[in-house]
């Protein structure tokens, strides 16, 4: 899936960073230190990885994977589904692979920026440094691949936040259903998401740019599980813990670290 660049150049993004990026403490919760959590190890692959939605590169096989074990807005008992996480890097691309349990499979949003959250949707948050600042870029994809991506700013205003959603960047997504979609008279397996996120999307505001072994960054990555035929009810996981879904996931005070590893 390509994607076309709206933001023409790292110098806008750069602009964006220093005028929000140093409220470091303006997120209400105790402020959480990114060394609290375990640094989730993202292995170098010189394998090509094939943007399918399969896992079937060894070097998927060989990397970290961690289970989403934070779980919000838990209404029902089927509400807590398991889902696995991996990455990948290489010198183009940072790769995600999310791969999750699903009894009843839904996507109906198809419009670039819309609301593919309110669906079941892969999310990732990156801040290509390893500081909790208050902006970040957001990637939420659903299974029609339908992208709601954007530049996300914690307390823009009045202690309201903001989104820079001109920000329409190229990148690929691959997905594999084992269901069937929008259908709840039967009982699913589950999916799987395949994402490449080039690496030159950060050029400019990664201080470690070009991207090298050791070089750390924040992040979040995050499920929406949607299993009603009808409605907007959707339960929500996380890689790491997050204080108050209520506020939304956009809570960089609570990410988790990421390590490139060579």
């Amino acid at each position: 899936m390509k994607r076309k660049s709206v933001i023409g150049k790292g110098k806008i993004i750069c602009l964006i960073f220093l005028v929000f990026g140093m409220n470091l403490f303006a997120q209400t919760g105790k402020k959480l230190s990114l060394g609290d959590q375990a640094v989730f190890k993202v292995l170098k692959t010189k394998e090509p990885i094939t943007i399918d939605g399969k896992k079937n590169e060894i070097a998927w096989k060989n990397t970290e994977a961690r289970s989403f074990d934070y779980f919000y807005r838990i209404e029902k008992s089927g509400d807590k589904q398991k889902t696995k996480f991996r990455m990948l890097w290489d010198e183009e691309n940072l790769y995600v692979f999310f791969e999750c349990d699903d009894q009843y499979i839904t996507a109906r949003e198809k419009s670039r920026d819309g609301q593919p959250y309110l669906d079941d949707c892969a999310e990732i948050f990156l801040i290509p440094v390893p500081d909790s600042l208050n902006m970040h870029f957001g990637f939420e994809v659903n299974l029609n691949k339908a992208s709601n991506d954007f530049i996300w700013l914690n307390n823009f205003y009045q202690g309201k936040s903001g989104m820079v959603k001109s920000y329409n960047p190229e990148f690929k997504v691959g997905v594999s259903i084992n269901g069937t979609v929008n259908n709840n008279s039967d009982i699913d397996k589950g999916w799987t998401m395949e994402i490449a996120i080039p690496l030159k999307l950060f050029k400019g505001v990664d201080t470690f740019y070009p991207v090298k072994g050791g070089n750390k960054w924040a992040f979040l990555a995050a499920r929406q599980d949607r299993n009603d035929a009808i409605g907007d009810r959707r339960s929500t996981s996380t890689l790491f813990p997050i204080y108050d879904i209520g506020k939304s996931v956009h809570q960089p005070n609570r990410f988790g670290l990421m390590e490139f590893v060579e």
